[in-house]
């Protein structure tokens, strides 16, 4: 959709205060059709180990290092990569050596939230293409900043909703779009979950095979506690960014995706922490509602500690239209007429991991070859920066309406809420002093 694309371009651009038609970035290697493109995965312990298999067997792909805080997720990827038959990575604690080596193409960054945008510009001002696990930004500014800094170097960014690549998926949503189920008007999207407690954190000696400091990088600094690290920051607003982001991009994108729609007019939420009495600071329970130009609706129901389904599944996107409705999942999509009746349905092929921490199957598979495509061949990426970021920050909104009281409205163009001070107080955030980044 190059047209489409151009106009969510200029309008991010804009929203983030940067002129469009800058130069690109020429401080990379020349990579032809038929080479292959040399790959560092930062951030290996579950998500990024996983994205290391993936890259591993991916086509013109070769993982050449693994960048993590942590020594046993560095060994970890290296002993994916060796499983997947191919030569032994090199390993850096620092994830900074190997932005600074010349024979390094791409990377893929799986890393805590707090690290994600921050570290993907510093991969861009370093010459570097940049697969970027979801959410791209801990903030919405953030989101603004990497979509301008993409289009500053020229290189290219691809955002890891790895059900864009679904071929299922992208057969419905064009049949949505050319008026399958009539005017298609309302998305539903759901995740649940029996996560347990993570309990009360204590002060502990920072473990021997952590880098803390780095581990913390653009976050202000704070004494670690031992259950942070792994996994648990998701619950910490500090480096984290709640379930709402952490699955929910997904599924929230998909309806974006299949209703057409940019960013939203008015944003609420209700909810709240209501399974343990712990130091998870995000929410279990969450019902965030948006609404866009045109009539059309969204809402996000997520579930992190009640794993009761909605329509047998963990987690989905429905549409609803004028003339039917159309239920779609990483496994394929079904059609229904006003009746509920089930009319036609489509499985996608390969399996992909729907509820698993780590991820991984064929979806990832696509989303992978499709990236490496996008620099070989120049092949059109399917969730590129500028059009993914929307969703991620549609999902931002979702939260500060809950911290902030409930609901606001928002610039359609930007997304930015207007006139709610507090609300703009978290569209972006404070960063330990020298870790700022900039466009």
């Amino acid at each position: 959709m190059p047209t489409r694309r151009k106009f969510l371009r200029n309008a991010a651009l804009t929203g983030a205060g940067v002129s469009v038609g800058l130069p690109a970035y020429s401080r990379r290697r020349i990579i032809g059709a038929n080479d292959r493109v040399n790959v560092a995965v930062f951030g290996t312990n579950s998500r990024g180990n996983s994205l290391t298999g993936t890259f591993a067997k991916t086509k013109d792909s070769h993982v050449y290092g693994i960048g993590d805080v942590d020594l046993r997720a560095i060994a970890k990827a290296q002993a994916t990569t060796v499983k997947a038959g191919k030569d032994k990575p090199k390993g850096e604690q620092d994830f900074r050596k190997l932005l600074e080596d010349k024979d390094v193409d791409a990377v893929v960054i799986a890393t805590p939230d707090h690290w994600h945008a921050p570290m993907a510009m510093m991969a861009l001002d370093a010459g570097k293409h940049v697969y970027l696990e979801k959410p791209c930004s801990h903030n919405p500014r953030e989101g603004e900043m990497l979509v301008a800094k993409q289009a500053k170097t020229g290189l290219l960014v691809q955002m890891g909703n790895q059900t864009r690549s679904s071929v299922t998926g992208q057969k419905i949503v064009k049949e949505i779009h050319e008026g399958l189920i009539g005017k298609a008007y309302a998305g539903k999207a759901w995740y649940s979950n029996t996560r347990g407690s993570i309990g009360v954190g204590k002060s502990a000696p920072i473990p021997e095979w952590l880098d803390w400091e780095l581990w913390q990088g653009p976050a202000p600094r704070v004494k670690y506690k031992d259950n942070v690290v792994h996994y648990n920051w998701h619950w910490f607003w500090h480096w984290g960014t709640g379930e709402l982001l952490n699955n929910g991009t997904h599924e929230i994108d998909m309806c974006r995706w299949a209703l057409d729609v940019h960013y939203p007019t008015r944003v609420s939420s209700t909810g709240g922490r209501y399974h343990f009495d712990d130091d998870w600071e995000a929410y279990d329970t969450q019902v965030a509602a948006y609404e866009f130009p045109g009539g059309k609706t969204i809402n996000w129901e997520g579930r992190s500690c009640n794993g009761k389904a909605f329509f047998d599944r963990g987690r989905g996107a429905i549409i609803h239209g004028t003339e039917g409705t159309v239920l779609m999942d990483r496994a394929g999509y079904w059609v229904y007429d006003l009746k509920g009746k089930e009319i036609r349905s489509e499985k996608e092929e390969g399996k992909s991991v729907s509820m698993g921490l780590a991820g991984g199957g064929g979806l990832d598979d696509l989303h992978a070859h499709n990236f490496i495509k996008g620099i070989t061949h120049e092949e059109e990426l399917h969730s590129p920066i500028v059009d993914a970021n929307p969703s991620v920050t549609i999902c931002h909104l979702g939260n500060i309406a809950q911290r902030t009281g409930g609901s606001f409205h928002c610039d359609p163009e930007t997304g930015r809420p207007t006139d709610d001070p507090q609300a703009m107080e978290l569209w972006g955030r404070e960063y330990e002093p020298g870790w700022e980044p900039s466009v």
